[in-house]
This record gives C-alpha cells, structure tokens and sequence, in this order.
C-alpha cells in the first residue's frame, strides 16, 4: 500500500510539475520607426532611465536599439537603419508595436526544447554570447500575429543588458513615477481565434487559464470582445487574449486589428505603489488618459466599500476603482502612444485584487467608443 501511494504521489508531482518555471518579464522589445524619439519620449513623458544602446557604434549596420529602464520594466526601442529590413517590413505593416514578450528563466534551451516538443514554432534556436561581463543565453518562439517570445537566461551576466549592447546614460534629467513591474500583457487577436492561442498558452507553455470573460461581461450599447486570461504556475506572468464579439458597431478589438494589420499585443499594464504619484505626474508631462464622466464616482462607495484614497483625488485624475474577494485596485488607461489607434498603457495598483477590473469595463468601453467615434471608426 505504501509503495502503490508513494507511486501516485510521484505521478501526481510529475504531472504538476512546471516545466516551464518563468522568473516573470525579462523586458519588451517595440519595433519603432525612429528609436532615438522614441528613447526620449520613455526617458521624458514616462521617467525611464537609459541603461545601453547598440547600433552603428557597436558594429550593427541594418538596426539599432535603445534600452531603457524603470524598477523592473525594462524596453527595447529598435528601429532599421535599411529600408529592406525585417524591421523596417515590419513597421511599415504594423506601424510602431511590440515585436518581443521576453521571459526570464534559468534555462532558455531547456525552455526552448520543452516548448518546441510541445508544438511551439522555432523562431530562433538557441544561441548564446558572451562578452568581459558574462554570457546569456537565448531562444525565440513564436506567438500570436507577429510577436515573440524569446526566453532570456542572464545568471551568469553583469553587464548592462546583454553582449552586443554597450551601457548607456543620458544628459537629460529625468525623475521615475513610480513604475514597479510589469502586471500583465494583452493580445488582441481575430476573430474566431481566441481558444486557439489560450490553448497554445495551455499545451505549449504550461498556462492555466485564470478567468473567462464573454460579451455580457464586456459590452456596451455598440460593442463587445470577448477574453480570457492565461497564468503562469506562479502568476508572475499573465496574457489576456481577447478576440471580437458581435455587436452593432466596430468594437476596439477590431479597429485594433485593423490598423495593427493582425494579431498583437494591445496593451501593457504596469503596477504602480502609489498611483495617485504616478498619474499626477505623467498628467504633468503631458501623457493622455481615457477619459470617464463624473457620473462614474456617484456611487462609488456604494460598489467597492472603504477605500484609502480620497474620492475626490481619484475624481480629479480619473482614476478608476474596482474591488473582488481580495481586495480592490486601482487603475487607468492612456490613449495609444503612437500615431495608428494600438498600443497602449494600463497603470495598475493592486491592493490585495488579483482580479483585472471587470466592474470597470462599461466605462472603460463608452470611453474608448467616444475615442473611437472621434477617429470616425466606431
């Protein structure tokens, strides 16, 4: 009997077993049209630090990149230096956005293979370089739309990014808001394709699915989309994927997909301790958030109970409220941040929530349907 158990007890570890162990977001690389700009826009607007570069300096001739920083956010801005360049293909079909969701592991080959022999399509095998501060290692799959994931093994790197890159500081004077880590990532993708890529996030990367959202959940008079969310075994790294829904106008998911030219990331939520700080401040350097009526605090109180932060503060910089069995957070969404109507940011503080603001999204949605109806695509 003893032996039969301890036999179950090993299957039972083996089958649970997290063969993809993720360490959480390693950083995210945007292809850009001009990396330079796009470098002081971070450093400016949103009080990233330059950390490294590579480019013509450092031997590239087709592309350079700049890394910039903030807590445990880390972006790469890469632009082409050719006109004929995947790069440059890429932006041309996509306009600036999110080529590269990198993840942080100890192993990147063994992450690699794990998830290649579990259907995943090779985008780059696994390669490692070195340079005087260490060596890392990695390997690149592919994803929905365009967009990658390239598992990142630094243990054994002291530099400033990674081989081929030279560190990097700026004159100009920034000052931090308050950004922490990355929260979450979300994809849009077409219709009909939603449990496709949640299923992939399942067979292929060892994901649980999290929570479901459908069109009564997220819905106004003219649109829906329909979600579901994807965790890691330690929910240090989450995917919602949404895809359209039926509706009587064009939703937002599909003037994404419109003007992204496919699948891709749609926005990247960071978590804030403080997001009163952090608003003011990127309201001062002149970022734009989606704006919400007044109506919206009327009955505040009455739907999430007690909170810390004065009312009146969240009314003056819009910031909106939702609450679950843990806790509630708090949060807001800019405009996008580039020219076509795709990227954007979501700021988040979580204080004890683990839920992505549900309560939120008839407004969120009425105030993206006014956006919308301005660009004339509602």
């Amino acid at each position: 009997m003893d032996t039969l158990i301890a036999q179950r007890t090993a299957a039972d570890t083996a089958q649970n077993e997290d063969f993809l162990p993720l360490k959480g977001t390693d950083y995210i690389e945007f292809y850009v049209g001009n990396a330079l700009q796009a470098a002081y826009f971070y450093q400016l607007a949103f009080g990233f630090r330059l950390v490294a570069y590579a480019g013509l300096e450092t031997g590239l001739r087709d592309r350079c990149s700049y890394v910039v920083q903030q807590g445990k956010i880390r972006l790469v801005l890469t632009a082409p230096l050719t006109p004929d360049s995947p790069i440059a293909q890429h932006i041309a079909r996509h306009g600036d956005g999110v080529k590269v969701l990198a993840l942080w592991v100890d192993d990147a080959e063994k992450s690699f293979y794990e998830t290649v022999k579990r259907g995943a399509i090779l985008a780059q095998a696994p390669q490692t370089h070195s340079d005087e501060f260490g060596s890392i290692t990695t390997a690149s799959i592919h994803t929905y739309g365009d967009t990658l994931h390239t598992f990142v093994e630094r243990g054994n790197y002291q530099g400033a990014f990674m081989p081929g890159f030279v560190a990097r500081s700026s004159n100009l004077h920034t000052e931090p808001v308050g950004l922490q880590y990355v929260d979450h990532c979300v994809g849009n993708v077409e219709l009909g394709t939603m449990n496709q890529w949640v299923k992939f996030y399942e067979d292929v990367m060892g994901f649980k699915l999290l929570i479901t959202f459908d069109d009564k959940d997220i819905s106004t008079e003219y649109t829906a989309l329909m979600s579901k969310v994807v965790s890691n075994g330690n929910g240090y790294v989450k995917f919602p994927i949404n895809e359209p829904a039926a509706g009587r106008k064009k939703s937002q998911i599909e003037e994404y997909i419109d003007f992204y030219r496919g699948a891709g990331v749609q926005h990247i939520a960071v978590a804030t301790n403080d997001i009163l700080h952090t608003v003011g401040e990127l309201r001062k350097r002149g970022i734009e958030f989606l704006y919400v009526p007044d109506a919206y605090y009327e009955d505040l109180v009455a739907r999430v109970g007690y909170i810390d932060e004065s009312i009146e503060a969240l009314r003056a910089l819009n910031i909106l409220v939702d609450k679950d069995d843990e806790g509630y957070l708090l949060q807001i969404f800019t405009k996008p941040v580039q020219d076509r109507p795709t990227v954007f940011y979501e700021i988040i503080q979580r204080k004890g929530a683990k839920s992505f603001g549900k309560g939120n999204f008839k407004a969120l949605f009425e105030s993206i349907e006014r956006e919308q109806a301005l660009r004339g695509t509602l």
